[in-house]
């Protein structure tokens, strides 16, 4: 409106201007009008827009809320599902707020008394609640015992444990601050992982099934996730100190040779995570066990063996040649994530990791939640959410957009207006 009131001031030519002059100011003001009231209805127009999705948004929400009370385990596992996959992709913070309780018992009840993949999408919620929530610390506690208890309970199916695993370390690394509490759960994590462990005659263990390897993976992942919250020194302390807090680098070394794709990737990237916290202590933190490492590293790196498919071959290659690098020159690996008009850049394995795990339970709604969660915000240190960008960040697009083509059909309308004229002038002068 300011561009309005001035105009409605008289213009250029002044409150008292006549004849052309005065024309001129009168079609300024007419398409100064015509853009102010343009831009207020498209604002409105996202407004209402955003409005209506947020409603049904809502819907979606509340009906699968009471579908997930039903007898029918399908119906509950459907609507699980339904609830994930809405605070995956939209942030709702006050209405999840006003609806915590439900939720949380909707977990507890799915892992405690559910079978199958209602215990899968049950812990698949849990992080989602505490993204919501802004991390609240209370809520991570009053889910860790029955996830602990899940995770150790080996009637349960391995992808319900391995889930539950995923959880747990989420949950502490959004909710817990406490080193003590967070080493406390490594070490129950490695119970799980240890499960890989080379045997005596440095042997893989041939009990391990794939689902069995795909539970080790996920403990191991989340060891891993827990390492980056721990200060470098103490990190360094625990791996040296001969009291067996932390496993040592040996054993996850024996961890590259597991015959499970995900477990010597996750492998992989562990080894990459305790070097460099250790190394942030202690520049020539490991470096008598380099070699072998390198040596370890380099033959996954150029693997070629046919017994392997195609596609595990590339992932592992991929992988391991930035273990590689990192190992022999100190160099991560560089990503730049864009989202809308930001960009995030992951240079560091600790970084890299804490973004894949946000990503394992955020799915495809990641890109939305980097642009509109404050808590996840915070955790990439991206600052406060950009204002004014209306409706997914297009708005101000849109309103360029908008303007050039306002400006452009006033100015055509200026060219017509002056050839119109100029026609006049020739016809006079033929006449």
């Amino acid at each position: 409106m300011p561009r309005r009131n001035k105009k409605s001031g008289g213009g250029n030519g002044g409150p008292g201007g006549k004849g052309r002059n005065n024309d001129s100011n009168s079609e300024d003001e007419s398409f100064d009008n015509v853009s102010v009231y343009s831009h207020v209805s498209e604002v409105a127009s996202s407004e209402a827009n955003d409005e209506l999705a947020n409603e049904r948004f809502e819907e979606k929400f509340e009906k699968a809320l009471e579908q997930a009370t039903e007898k029918s385990a399908q119906t509950r596992v459907q609507a699980l599902q339904a609830i994930c996959e809405l605070l995956m992709h939209r942030y709702m913070p006050d209405f999840v707020e006003d609806r915590k309780m439900t939720l949380m018992d909707f977990v507890e009840k799915s892992i405690r008394r559910g079978k199958g993949q209602e215990q899968v999408w049950g812990a698949r919620l849990a992080p989602l609640l505490v993204l919501q929530l802004g991390g609240e610390e209370g809520i991570s506690k009053a889910m860790n015992q029955f996830l602990l208890t899940t995770v150790q309970d080996k009637s349960v199916g391995f992808d319900a444990r391995a889930k539950c695993c995923t959880a747990l370390g989420l949950l502490n690394f959004l909710g817990c601050e406490d080193v003590g509490e967070l080493v406390q759960l490594m070490q129950f994590f490695e119970t799980i992982f240890a499960g890989s462990y080379l045997r005596g005659d440095d042997k893989t263990p041939i009990s391990v099934t794939s689902e069995a390897g795909a539970l080790h993976a996920e403990a191991l992942s989340s060891w891993g996730l827990l390492l980056t919250l721990i200060p470098s020194g103490d990190s360094v302390s625990l791996m040296t100190t001969g009291q067996n807090m932390f496993p040592s680098i040996k054993k996850f070394l024996g961890l590259l040779q597991s015959p499970h794709l995900d477990v010597r990737m996750a492998a992989g990237e562990t080894i990459a995570l305790i070097l460099e916290s250790g190394r942030a202590h202690d520049s020539d933190f490991l470096e008598e066990n380099i070699a072998e490492l390198c040596d370890a590293v380099k033959q996954l790196a150029t693997d070629s063996h046919k017994y392997r498919a195609k596609r595990d071959r590339k992932a592992q290659r991929a992988t391991f040649r930035d273990v590689l690098r990192y190992l022999e020159e100190d160099i991560s690996p560089e990503i730049n994530i864009r989202f809308g008009h930001e960009s995030l850049i992951l240079d560091s394995w600790s970084i890299h990791h804490q973004y894949s795990s946000l990503c394992t339970v955020m799915g495809p709604g990641m890109t939305s939640q980097l642009q509109e969660n404050e808590f996840i915000r915070d955790i990439f240190q991206l600052g406060p959410r950009p204002t004014n960008t209306g409706i997914n960040g297009n708005a101000k697009v849109k309103q360029s957009k908008l303007e050039r083509h306002l400006v452009n059909a006033a100015a055509f309308k200026a060219r017509s207006i002056s050839r119109g004229k100029n026609r006049d002038k020739r016809s006079a002068v033929v006449t």
